[in-house]
């Protein structure tokens, strides 16, 4: 009677763990705090390490693999089994070169507390400097700025009484070709071409007589005597 009482209370806590466990499941999957649970009730299992009788690959031997020949491995084996992979920690120190090139790249991307201010204080001088000079340039843009406006207007003013001198010429010089020739030349012609060649020859032929005779009456002016005083 003990026995099978002991056996029904042994069945029943089978089931009250099955179904604990069953609820657990539905937890883990419903629940939002069931990846909590979860990671808590994750056990791994141990790093087995066979320090009494430790692998230590033979360096010398072909069988060996490359990568367990290098330093990064024997950094490896020194973390994992100690003195008792039978390396020296002093061939795990960086050599001269290896600390040279560390201690570089620690200072260029890690930088003293002291050369970073001084390395913020450059930069916030060089952007001063240059928002002093982009202002200075401004105001001295700006103090021209009237002037510029105004020489501006007056080659718009010449430009345009240039084009106009033009057209005027132009028109005059197609009215003289169909009076000389009795009918309307294209500008494009030989002819008109050929004529406007002689009226340009002629008209710098008036200019230097205009010049010279312009000269003479100056040069006649300045060699008469003065006027004799009452």
């Amino acid at each position: 009677m003990a026995a099978s009482m002991l056996c029904r209370r042994t069945a029943a806590l089978c089931r009250t763990l099955k179904d604990f466990s069953s609820c657990k499941a539905v937890l883990y999957v419903n629940s939002p705090c069931g990846f909590l649970l979860q990671t808590a009730s994750y056990n791994p299992k141990p790093l087995k390490l066979n320090l009494r009788n430790p692998y230590i690959p033979d360096k010398d031997s072909e069988k060996t693999p490359e990568w367990q020949k290098t330093a990064r491995y024997d950094k490896k084996l020194f973390g994992r089994y100690g003195s008792a992979s039978g390396i020296d920690p002093a061939s795990l120190w960086p050599t001269h070169e290896e600390l040279e090139k560390i201690i570089a790249e620690e200072n260029q991307w890690h930088p003293p507390l002291e050369v970073m201010l001084k390395n913020i204080e450059a930069r916030e001088k060089e952007g001063s400097e240059k928002r002093l000079a982009r202002e200075k340039l401004i105001a001295a843009n700006m103090a021209k700025m009237p002037k510029m406006i105004a020489d501006w207007r007056r080659e718009k003013r010449e430009t345009k009484q240039k084009l106009k001198e033009e057209k005027a010429r132009r028109t005059r010089l197609l009215a003289e070709a169909r009076e000389r020739f009795g009918y309307a030349v294209d500008p494009r012609s030989p002819k008109f071409l050929e004529m406007v060649a002689e009226i340009e020859k002629e008209e710098k032929k008036k200019k230097k007589l205009m010049k010279r005779r312009l000269r003479e009456e100056q040069a006649t002016g300045s060699d008469a005597p003065p006027a004799a005083s009452s």
